[in-house]
């Protein structure tokens, strides 16, 4: 499974994961206790696929963080994230070294940790897929075309446009002086 069909939601512990899509919102399975719950669109829901981590130069995606506690763990669980701040900042340094430390809090770096080990217990890490996109070599762009001008809308002459307005015109005309024709006229 793929980390876009893992979701972060706002009052709810731990991860949850796609099962299927209603016209209101979305049901999902937790991760924890594989209990099935709605989320509607009400809810502030966050795609692991979108997350990613504040370092010096770029932010790096939370996948590429997960494959380097993966490597560094050898495939096994990471440090406790009920541990004391200091080791949990020291480890992910060994991790991150050019995480930010400024936006970079230490809740944030146990959500990474128990996410980590909760996926890893889930058999949910998948590493066969690159995990860091490269980004391709800009491309010159060659100047567009211009356009060609847009055809002109077909309109009606202008006596062909005189004779449709004057015709609804006469025929009310028409019709106003049947009906005074057809008027009986009294006699005094």
């Amino acid at each position: 499974m793929e980390l876009k069909d893992i979701l972060a939601i706002t009052g709810k512990p731990g991860l949850h994961k796609t099962i299927a899509h209603t016209k209101t919102g979305l049901i999902v399975e937790s991760l924890v206790d594989k209990k099935r719950v709605p989320v509607y669109a009400a809810d502030k829901i966050t795609n692991m696929e979108d997350i990613s981590i504040f370092t010096v130069d770029e932010d790096m995606p939370l996948k590429a963080v997960f494959k380097l506690i993966y490597e560094k763990e050898n495939g096994g669980k990471t440090i406790d994230p009920k541990s004391d701040d200091k080791k949990l900042r020291e480890y992910f340094e060994q991790i991150l070294p050019a995480y930010d430390k400024d936006r970079v809090y230490t809740s944030d770096i146990k959500k990474v940790y128990n996410w980590y080990n909760l996926l890893l217990d889930n058999n949910l890490l998948d590493f066969s897929e690159p995990v860091v996109e490269e980004k391709p070599e800009k491309i010159k762009e060659e100047p567009k075309k211009e356009a060609a001008e847009p055809k002109a809308k077909k309109t009606a002459k202008p006596a062909e446009a005189k004779e449709k307005t004057d015709a609804p015109k006469k025929a009310v005309k028409a019709k106003k002086e049947t009906v005074a024709e057809k008027k009986p006229t009294t006699k005094k």
